[in-house]
């Protein structure tokens, strides 16, 4: 074992543990750490960390006006933290560094429990009324009452922005929509992809549900995102899948995701948004060759993006999605969107396709192309998992980054 942190204290703070710090956390305990975590959900098994749940708690009933209901959710959660972090301050147990997502409100009376220690802070979205993603899609144009909601949700990153030593965006694109005068104060480093995991199988072979067997010999479409909805570009594909279908009819669409609401705007009451753009184009479509997988296991979802032909990511100027590192990983041929997170890791051509996010035609001929030409996507395929494994490999480039950046915190005198 590695004594680079021995007799350091770490508290890693995420009300969904591991989150961000899936790596992290094990890897600094495996460098002589105390590493404990705090978290609002049930811990994981077998974790090499100890984990404590903080249970929620309210000490005052809510009368609150709709726009502050976000922020009181964040009190709540950062005055139940707090009773845990008060007793082990009592029972002797202080960190010297503290990790944590900045986003949830947890991490709130750090500061004032932990004068002394290091806070290293992971951002990930600061909130725009104009410019980014609110007002991206004229479709679901934003009311006046969302602009305002967006702003008033800033008033959490900015002052946590005053409250961490040091802050880490996974893109440059999110770091860039934070105030310019912080951005020094954030360094931009991904919580990594796992290469070695992820990796190119043209011997893959998945089953669905209904016994139908696929290989890399069949034509297959994938679309996965947590959930099925605008901001991942769901209404997008669905209105290109008659037109593809028609000019494939051997392909099949595997499509990932739930019908809850991850960003954005919910659907109408009663209904789903997957369910909104199925309906539209529904009698248009196949069924045997449409499969809604909803969510699925790690495991399965590596086998999917092993066995893509075309895998499509969608997205509105927002949060990069990890599973399109993993699928370039996997050395799946991307068609993604035109848009600012995407362009941060595809270059048109090199390694994978961008069309323009509205553009469902252009996206039906992208995709047709990935489909018909195998051969040319083949060099764009070990592009894409080239440009991973140089710019975002966990083991080699990612977590020594942020090893780094956590030692250079606790020990390195200021300049």
């Amino acid at each position: 074992m590695s004594t680079r942190f021995a007799r350091s204290r770490v508290l890693c703070m995420h009300p969904n543990f591991p989150g961000q710090f899936r790596h992290l956390a094990p890897a600094l305990r495996s460098h002589g750490a105390d590493v404990r975590a705090l978290t609002l959900s049930k811990p994981p098994p077998n974790s090499a960390v100890n984990i404590t749940r903080s249970p929620l708690a309210r000490d005052h009933p809510p009368k609150l006006d709709p726009l502050l209901q976000p922020l009181d959710s964040k009190l709540i959660r950062g005055r139940s933290a707090i009773r845990v972090l008060n007793q082990w301050r009592d029972e002797g147990w202080v960190p010297d560094l503290v990790i944590g997502h900045t986003g949830w409100g947890d991490m709130m009376g750090l500061k004032e429990i932990f004068p002394k220690a290091k806070v290293l802070g992971w951002f990930e979205f600061y909130y725009h009324a104009t410019g980014l993603d609110l007002d991206f899609d004229p479709e679901f144009p934003p009311t006046e009452e969302a602009r305002l909601k967006a702003r008033l949700k800033n008033l959490w990153p900015l002052w946590m922005l005053e409250q961490v030593d040091q802050g880490v965006c996974a893109t440059y694109f999110q770091r860039d929509g934070h105030p310019a005068a912080y951005h020094d104060k954030l360094s931009v480093i991904h919580e990594g992809i796992d290469t070695q995991r992820f990796v190119p199988k043209e011997s893959v072979q998945v089953t669905l549900g209904e016994g139908l067997t696929l290989t890399r010999e069949d034509t297959v479409i994938t679309f996965v995102n947590r959930d099925l909805e605008p901001y991942r570009g769901y209404h997008v594909f669905m209105r290109a899948l008659p037109a593809l279908l028609a000019r494939h009819p051997k392909a099949h669409v595997l499509i990932v995701g739930g019908d809850k609401v991850s960003y954005g705007a919910a659907a109408p009451a009663g209904t789903s948004w997957r369910q909104i753009f199925l309906d539209e184009v529904r009698h248009q479509l196949d069924p045997k060759r449409v499969h809604f997988l909803g969510k699925v296991p790690h495991t399965t979802l590596t086998g999917l993006m092993q066995l893509s032909r075309a895998h499509v990511y969608l997205t509105y100027p927002f949060v990069l999605s990890w599973s399109l590192l993993e699928a370039m990983s996997c050395g799946a041929p991307i068609i993604g969107s035109n848009t600012a997170p995407v362009r941060e890791v595809i270059t048109h051509g090199q390694n994978g396709l961008l069309v323009d996010f509205f553009d469902a035609q252009a996206l039906v001929e992208q995709i047709s192309y990935a489909l018909s030409h195998p051969e040319a996507m083949q060099p764009l395929r070990e592009k894409a998992r080239a440009s991973v494994v140089e710019q975002y490999d966990l083991t080699t480039r990612c977590l020594p980054q942020q090893l780094a950046l956590i030692y250079d915190l606790l020990f390195q005198k200021p300049a």
